[in-house]
């Protein structure tokens, strides 16, 4: 047989070629490993540790057995576990990956991180406010003072009709706007077919996607949405307090289109499913990815309804569905805008409670004031503090960053298509809070 030579460079470009492309298979495998690890590992912390895993939609094999939670806290074991998984992702060359999974490895770095955070929290560490979001979010929200807020409620204080305090007129005022009881069921369903259609027009979702609405009583948050797995969703609405108009909208494209529901299937279906990333099949609350998911949850209701469509929509489909007058909508909108200005003084409650710089009591009255809120609805916004600690951060820091993030790359309200990719590209890919302040830096 003669020597071909051309056959040979053949040969040897083949070998370097395969040789070349092997770590990148070998990263990848590596950290599916890590992923898998990860799972088992947090759905065995959540044992231990309330709230904490929010929804679970892998496979059944990986959950722990209903006899594995110990009578002690397995500290060490847990501490030494996530120890070895952040080195053995550490230990990953980035330079055999793409820039998708040098993503990957970054965020997936930063859940490892969490988890040992929350590890520590359950075992007694004690951390400040900022230093919990920081180990848990990557963020930090920024301070408010009293006076911020004081200018804030002098404006409402010119703009709030009637006579009395400026709760008590507040509250007054409110009245008119509230969704009778009877009525709230299709005032939801008009408002989430709303936001579906809307949603619908820039998301290819499942065929078999579905999503349904209960309404539920003594809990300690407004509404919820719980991801079952399979493309579908169950909505609660607390029905303790008042339901107003502007609700409807709020909850059904933040729970739902283009919110919480569908950032859950883009997460199942596309990062889990098609990419096989066994870390998206679990929701944590306490969690890197939580101020994307509340933050992209909350400007979903801009991408829905942006300018002043949403107010027609409302005016037009919502408030006589509900039987609301709208003679005075046009003002109820304008107090609500004002009102949106005083979101972050529930951070600063909780920040003043967590660093003891408040009691419980003491926090629930600067909350009424700051927050124009009865003293009963704020010891109850005092319940969620109490039991979610600094998660309050991810729905004011989430929106800030994300909006920003989202408008500095030309996804303003003036270029809705642009905007509706950005917000796609943002819930089906993995990122945490800090990338996007990377990315407008």
């Amino acid at each position: 047989m003669s020597f071909n030579f051309t056959r040979f460079l053949f040969v040897i470009f083949l070998f370097y070629a395969v040789t070349a492309a092997q770590p990148l298979k070998n990263g990848n495998e590596k950290m599916n490993w890590i992923a898998e690890e990860y799972i088992k590992l947090v759905l065995e912390a959540g044992l231990y540790i309330p709230n904490y895993v929010d929804a679970y939609f892998g496979p059944k094999e990986w959950e722990p057995s209903e006899n594995a939670k110990k009578e002690v806290f397995p500290y060490k074991n847990f501490s030494e576990k996530i120890d070895k998984l952040s080195s053995a992702l550490a230990g990953i060359d980035e330079k055999t990956l793409d820039k998708v999974l040098i993503q990957r490895k970054k965020t997936l770095g930063k859940q490892l991180n969490a988890v040992k955070a929350n590890i520590e929290m359950t075992n007694g560490a004690k951390y400040s406010f900022d230093e919990e979001s920081q180990k848990l979010y990557d963020a930090v929200a920024p301070e408010f003072s009293d006076e911020y807020f004081q200018e804030i409620i002098n404006k409402l204080d010119k703009a709030i009709p009637g006579e009395g305090s400026i709760n008590d007129r507040w509250s007054e005022f409110k009245k008119e706007f509230k969704i009778p009881e009877d009525k709230t069921d299709d005032v939801f369903k008009a408002a989430v077919a709303e936001c579906r259609e809307r949603t619908l027009k820039y998301f290819d979702l499942p065929e078999n996607e579905s999503y349904t609405i209960e309404y539920v009583k003594e809990t300690n948050w407004g509404g919820y949405n719980w991801y079952k797995g399979n493309s579908h969703s169950l909505m609660q609405v607390n029905m303790d307090f008042p339901v107003y108009i502007n609700r409807a909208v709020d909850l059904a494209a933040h729970e739902g289109y283009p919110g919480h529901h569908v950032r859950n299937i883009m997460l199942d279906q596309i990062l889990y499913r098609k990419n096989g990333w066994a870390e998206y099949c679990v929701n944590l609350l306490f969690n890197p990815l939580s101020p994307i998911d509340e933050g992209t949850a909350n400007f979903g209701i801009e991408v829905a309804f942006p300018g002043k469509e949403r107010m027609k929509f409302e005016k037009e489909v919502l408030f006589p569905i509900a039987g609301i007058d709208t003679s005075r909508a046009e003002m109820f909108y304008q107090i609500q805008e004002l009102m949106d200005g005083l979101g972050n003084a529930s951070v600063e409650a909780a920040r003043k409670y967590i660093n003891g710089a408040l009691t419980l009591d003491e926090t629930a009255e600067w909350l009424s004031k700051y927050n124009l809120s009865t003293v009963e609805k704020a010891k109850n916004s005092m319940r969620f503090i109490e039991t979610y600690r600094s998660y309050i951060i991810n729905y004011t820091v989430g929106l800030e960053i994300v909006r920003k993030y989202i408008e500095s790359n030309g996804g303003k309200a003036d270029n809705p298509e642009k905007r509706w990719q950005l917000f796609k590209e943002l819930i089906s890919t993995p990122h945490s809070i800090s990338d996007l302040v990377n990315g407008m830096e």
